[in-house]
């Protein structure tokens, strides 16, 4: 399997998985929010910020998707790239209001882990689609 392959593999399960997680925030945030690793359920009219959190992710898992279809290969690998800050900011987020340790790092954690080394494995393949050839040496008369 060749790493175009590979990636496209990867980058596919990515925008699944980003789209699956916005649709569950959108539908049921309740059921959604437990396993994000905060501590507690938001007072008030709190649950409208998980649907917010819901369409954002929905739009991230938009943009993959888009550009997967399209073929935009190289843009794909930045925006995999950029997009990883989203679950590292989820990661601060859940350590910096005492939610649990290991959802934060083995959940978002990893989770930005595998989307950047995603956009960084699509980056180094169009990087190499993109170098021009050495110039052939014009032949010298004899």
């Amino acid at each position: 399997m060749s790493l175009k392959n590979v990636n496209t593999v990867l980058a596919t399960a990515v925008a699944l998985f980003v789209l699956y997680l916005g649709l569950s925030f959108i539908l049921t945030p309740e059921t959604s929010t437990p396993g994000v690793g905060l501590p507690n359920w938001p007072d008030g009219d709190g649950g409208g910020f998980l649907t917010m959190k819901g369409i954002r992710e929905f739009a991230m898992g938009l943009v993959i998707g888009i550009l997967l279809v399209t073929g935009h290969r190289r843009a794909l690998g930045w925006v995999l790239l950029m997009e990883a800050v989203a679950p590292f900011g989820d990661m601060i987020n859940v350590l910096a209001h005492h939610g649990s340790a290991a959802a934060a790092f083995g959940i978002h954690g990893l989770t930005a882990v595998l989307i950047a080394a995603t956009g960084l494995l699509i980056l180094r393949e169009t990087g190499k689609a993109h170098q021009a050839p050495a110039p052939v040496p014009a032949a010298r008369p004899a």
